[in-house]
């Protein structure tokens, strides 16, 4: 009994992703890129970008260029999944070592309205002193959003629209010196898997 259980819940969970890639528009191309793009080995993840970091300063993804780069979407009013994001990434860059001073670590915020340079400072200090806090206009955090594949949208709150929530992708993104995808992780992937992995590719 339990195994049909189990059993129907993968089907579920499988069926519900099918039907969400062939109703959501555009999340087909989202989740395996353009047509004709199949097989060709290399991820459609990031590009260049022009931001703000935590300090007012213009920030670009040519000044990352020589390092790796753990890149993570949220916004500071995140209630849960962002800070447990942060800390697992803190965590894990600790853990590796030395060899964490090759890594940036960067929180690019989706909400741009609410996170200001001050703000962002503030924030992730909190959780690490090497982690580059980056936000900017409307447009330019849409354009990043949109070279990394990142799904964000506002969730309004109607007794209080000052306390609007942010739905977002929570994928940790890990980007090689030259800018190019390497591999990822989730809020969820566990520290030593974490470390385990950035100490084989670092």
């Amino acid at each position: 009994m339990r195994a049909k259980i189990i059993a129907s819940v993968i089907a579920g969970l499988v069926l519900g992703g099918i039907a969400a890639i062939a109703i959501i528009p555009g999340a087909q191309e989202r989740v395996f890129g353009p047509s004709g793009t199949a097989g060709s080995g290399k991820a459609l993840v990031g590009g260049p970008f022009t931001l703000t970091d935590q300090t007012g300063k213009t920030a670009t993804d040519k000044d990352f260029r020589g390092r790796y780069m753990l890149v993570f979407f949220g916004y500071t009013h995140c209630p849960d999944i962002c800070p447990a994001g942060l800390q697992l990434i803190s965590a894990a860059l600790d853990k590796i070592g030395s060899k964490a001073d090759k890594v940036t670590p960067i929180f690019v915020s989706v909400d741009p309205q609410r996170d200001t340079p001050e703000t962002l400072a503030t924030y992730v200090k909190n959780f690490n002193d090497r982690i580059v806090g980056l936000t900017g206009t409307p447009e330019q955090v849409a354009a990043i959003a949109k070279a990394y594949r990142v799904y964000y949208e506002k969730t309004p709150n109607e007794n209080d629209p000052s306390s609007y929530g942010m739905n977002h992708t929570s994928i940790i993104y890990l980007m090689g010196p030259d800018g190019e995808y390497v591999s990822h992780f989730t809020a969820m992937t566990s520290l030593d898997d974490m470390a385990a992995k950035l100490g084989k590719i670092l």
